[in-house]
């Protein structure tokens, strides 16, 4: 499953964090993959809104301390 979604419908763009089960907690992978989904919403030309929220009803709990402390 991928840690980050990209939705695109016409100029907007939705960036949506994809780890429920950890309340969309933000690891390394997740990061870099939100690191990668904005620098490709910046090069795309006809996109003019990005829209950032998480999977399942939860925004984003933070870091993931867990995958920290490994």
């Amino acid at each position: 499953m991928p840690e980050v979604l990209v939705e695109k419908n016409g100029p907007v763009t939705s960036v949506i964090l994809n780890r429920p089960h950890a309340k969309n907690a933000v690891d390394r992978k997740a990061a870099e993959a939100l690191v990668e989904a904005f620098l490709a919403f910046e090069r795309d030309e006809e996109a003019l809104v990005a829209v950032f929220c998480g999977s399942d009803g939860a925004f984003c709990a933070g870091a993931d301390l867990k995958a920290v402390a490994k």
